[in-house]
């Protein structure tokens, strides 16, 4: 399942440094904008501690996490809906991700430039918002040309439809909102509102890039961030690239910990990033658990067990007869399978079961 949270933000506001942590990969980290030119594409392991405690019961061969795709994206600049800058491939980029991690500078470094000379993480969102509606803009403008004339003349009801659902948006739009703002009610109006692939409708996670000051508080910048998306409904999260990249220069677990436990964090940011993008993704995992390896696989939040067993293999899916389903806490507190089984605490579950985060699943099937 190849879904993709794509990093985008200013020049100069860390993104390549937080990609570098997330990945590992060698994206050029450097003080001047559009340094990082094609988009770098990191497979990220999902930190997920389960595994771990259920390994710790099942002695498996191999423990096998899951992962999200982290794309870091060339720095954006004002007038990148009009090609300004390396505007077009920015947008081109973006268009292809799933959701958006947009990172925000909240530090003052007299050493690393700021495009625009000063740092203010309200005025850099709403210059990236303005150049992604924009583009928005110009989709919804072709698109109502095209079905308006059908919509207000013919007896087109799926052109008059369409015609009212883009107006809606357009209108949001020139009032600088984004799309993901507008809620539509009915499928069929979320259908083709969904069919526009707009920039602004992807989900979004704000992160702020702080000192290490400012890593377990956060700052006056981010409160002022915090602010001003307070209408959102959107998550900001506080990470500080500088203090990451450390981080990850250590060679184990516990030496990585103590080093987090000094500065008063319970967990990196890098580990709560990539919870929050597989979270933003709406993305959940289930687990199995056997002597060969115990795993983690992605699905959609609200799939039925047919389709999460398709996650696994087609096969899976096309013959689904059943699950057997156990619930991870009670797994953990009886200790195996089969003291499961022998508890009652292992449900039969057939096509119509809404899997949930964590379930151990085993699947029953006849091709």
């Amino acid at each position: 399942m190849a879904l993709q949270c794509g990093i985008v933000g200013l020049p100069n506001v860390g993104k390549s440094t937080l990609f570098n942590c997330l990945s590992n990969a060698k994206a050029q980290a450097a003080n001047f904008p559009f340094c990082t030119i094609e988009p770098n594409v990191g497979v990220i392991t999902v930190p997920d501690e389960r595994l771990n405690k259920l390994a710790e019961l099942v002695h498996p061969q191999k423990i096998v996490p899951t992962t999200v795709e982290i794309v870091d994206i060339a720095g954006l600049v004002k007038g990148a809906s009009k090609g300004e800058g390396l505007g077009n491939k920015f947008l081109a980029n973006i268009r292809e991700t799933d959701a958006i991690l947009h990172v925000f500078r909240c530090f003052d470094d007299e050493n690393v430039t700021h495009v625009d000379g000063s740092v203010d993480p309200v005025r850099d969102k709403e210059i990236i918002d303005a150049e992604l509606q924009l583009k928005d803009l110009e989709t919804i403008e072709a698109r109502i040309n095209k079905v308006e004339k059908q919509a207000k003349t013919g007896g087109d009801k799926d052109a008059k439809r369409a015609f009212e659902v883009y107006t809606v948006i357009r209108e949001a739009l020139l009032r600088g909102e984004s799309a993901r703002t507008v809620v539509f009610d009915r499928k069929e109006d979320i259908k083709i509102s969904n069919e526009l692939f707009l920039l602004t409708s992807k989900p979004v996670l704000y992160v702020c890039n702080v000192d290490e000051e400012s890593a377990v508080t956060g700052n006056r910048y981010v409160e002022a961030l915090r602010d001003s998306v307070k209408n959102e409904n959107a998550e900001i999260l506080v990470v500080a690239a500088k203090i990451e990249s450390e981080i990850a220069e250590f060679d184990t677990y516990e030496e990585r910990q103590l080093f987090l436990s000094e500065i008063g964090l319970e967990e990196s940011g890098v580990n709560r990033l990539i919870k929050a993008a597989y979270r933003l993704l709406n993305l959940q995992t289930f687990l199995t658990a056997g002597e060969q390896e115990v795993r983690a696989w992605t699905f959609h939040k609200g799939w039925k067990a047919p389709q999460c067993a398709g996650v696994i293999h087609t096969d899976f899916e096309k013959g689904f007869i059943r699950a057997e389903v156990i619930k991870y806490d009670d797994f953990i507190a009886l200790g195996s399978e089969a003291a499961c089984k022998e508890a009652g605490k292992m449900n039969v579950e057939g096509k119509e079961y809404i899997v949930q985060d964590g379930d151990i699943m085993h699947f029953r099937f006849n091709v």
